[in-house]
């Protein structure tokens, strides 16, 4: 497949910020990105995985963000992480091309994102990434995945307390949800926080970072909820449920 990237700018600027976070890529791990990059661009064309194109973006924004999950909580060797709403393989491929101890699985409910993830996966020859293609919701309720992740990362678009629901039913007691969010999450994680306690989590920390990106540096915050004891089994209620009622969130009712 013909390289979607123009020269090598993207890839010295993702060299130089991940060594500014504390973490070494070698020219294997460039190589990588590289390749995940063209497939992402160029199926891009036909599925709608990303609004950002502009390769030297795409490295800070989806690559280079995804690996500050390495510098805010230790990931000892080979844990079992989960990547909820995975989407175009975000943060769990370039975790998974930086760590290949990790064995990550990749949560997407979009058929159509599910095929990109399992081409990059094969693209990569990355065999210690699966994928699951189904919702949060299912997969909470599943005796199989249920508990068994030492870890669950989301880049949450939803609200705190609704990523909290999505992801801590399938987290193992002692084990750590990240939530990664925008500049400005301390109000919303404060709302979250019954909803959090409720699902058997406490907020360990939240870690301010700054990204350099061609516009400018863009701010990002990481929460982590450690799983402190058992969810109870009424969570994650059904498909849906969770976003149209965040636990612990009262809504204003609408004017009929």
């Amino acid at each position: 497949m013909p390289s979607l990237t123009r020269p090598e700018s993207w890839q010295r600027q993702l060299l130089a910020s991940s060594r500014a976070l504390g973490i070494e890529l070698t020219a294997a791990h460039i190589d990588a990105f590289a390749a995940y990059l063209d497939l992402l661009l160029d199926w891009n064309r036909r599925v709608n995985l990303t609004s950002i194109t502009d390769p030297a973006e795409v490295a800070a924004l989806h690559f280079l963000d995804s690996l500050t999950c390495l510098t805010v909580a230790p990931l000892r060797w080979n844990i079992r992480l989960l990547d909820v709403g995975s989407g175009a393989g975000v943060p769990g491929i370039p975790l998974a091309i930086v760590r290949p101890d990790l064995e990550v699985t990749l949560l997407e409910s979009v058929r159509k994102k599910c095929r990109f993830v399992e081409a990059a996966v094969a693209l990569l020859g990355l065999r210690w990434v699966s994928v699951d293609c189904r919702r949060a919701e299912e997969a909470g309720q599943d005796p199989a995945r249920r508990e068994a992740f030492d870890i669950a990362v989301t880049r949450a678009v939803a609200h705190a307390a609704v990523a909290a629901e999505l992801c801590l039913p399938l987290v193992r007691i002692g084990g750590l949800a990240m939530v990664m969010k925008g500049p400005c999450a301390e109000q919303e994680v404060a709302e979250a926080r019954m909803a959090i306690a409720t699902l058997g989590g406490s907020v360990e920390f939240m870690r301010a970072l700054t990204l350099p990106t061609p516009g400018g540096e863009v701010g990002r915050t990481i929460v982590g909820v450690r799983k402190i004891k058992q969810t109870p089994a009424q969570y994650p209620r059904r498909p849906g449920v969770p976003a149209r009622r965040p636990l612990g969130i009262d809504r204003p009712k609408r004017r009929e």
